[in-house]
């Protein structure tokens, strides 16, 4: 089986420390991949040399067999490769529809001169455009907030907005950054439910997260980071039986 997502010998060097040291592994399509490790594993910085902020100092990434060495965030963006952040990028002077409707622009088909002129074609994508977003925020539980100010929504709400606009651009594999940080137990258990209905209609989930009951219970398979390192990688249940791992991690 051809991997989505092939990473072999990463190595990212900040003057002479490494955040992230010979790291390799492969996603397959389909799978909810988990990435696990203490504070400064290298996780996010994994998330940012896949989604392409980070340049590698040396190795290889492939998406879909193609190296993305020379590809720009917004490039792999077209290819099927978007992220949320630690640090949510949500645009609270904007309403919570008009977040997502960002998302959408990569599949929008008008032109310069349609959008001067305010031609037919581009009033449909406009209403196309409102109509997806709309039905993505009610696929991710937001659909009570469509023109509320992403300022005055919880941040529970905002944390599920903010997966609707990476959603919005049809993503093959989303990279979701610590999704559950923040959130309280019932907030955590509908993110649970979300991450599975998205990766049941087709979309490949990468996701770093301490929430190591969230993390066992939705993952096909986990990658363990230590000091920039790969510590292991398994199922859940080799993860969890893992002698270095247990030591290094998850406590005896």
């Amino acid at each position: 089986m051809n991997a989505l997502i092939e990473v072999r010998g990463l190595d990212k060097a900040f003057g002479g420390v490494h955040a992230v040291e010979g790291v390799s592994f492969s996603v397959q399509a389909g799978q909810v991949y988990s990435v696990i490790g203490p504070n400064g594993a290298g996780k996010t910085t994994l998330f940012n040399l896949i989604s392409g902020l980070y340049t590698p100092t040396s190795g290889e990434i492939r998406l879909n067999g193609e190296s993305t060495a020379r590809l720009e965030p917004n490039q792999l963006a077209e290819r099927g490769l978007c992220r949320t952040f630690q640090q949510m990028q949500i645009c609270m002077n904007m309403t919570a529809i008009e977040n997502v409707m960002l998302g959408r622009h990569l599949k929008l088909k008008s032109n310069l001169f349609s959008t001067l002129f305010r031609l037919p074609s581009l009033l449909r994508d406009e209403q196309a455009c409102r109509q997806r977003a709309k039905e993505l925020m009610e696929f991710v539980g937001c659909g009570e907030y469509l023109d509320t100010d992403a300022s005055a929504m919880s941040y529970g709400a905002l944390k599920r907005l903010e997966i609707a606009r990476a959603l919005a651009a049809e993503p093959t594999l989303i990279l979701l950054d610590e999704p559950a940080a923040g959130l309280n137990a019932t907030e955590t258990a509908a993110l649970e439910v979300l991450i599975r209905k998205i990766a049941v209609q087709g979309t490949t989930v990468m996701l770093v997260e301490h929430d190591m009951k969230l993390v066992m219970g939705i993952s096909d398979h986990l990658l363990v980071l230590n000091y920039g390192r790969v510590l292991a990688d398994g199922t859940p249940a080799e993860i969890r039986q893992n002698p270095d791992v247990i030591a290094a991690y998850l406590g005896g």
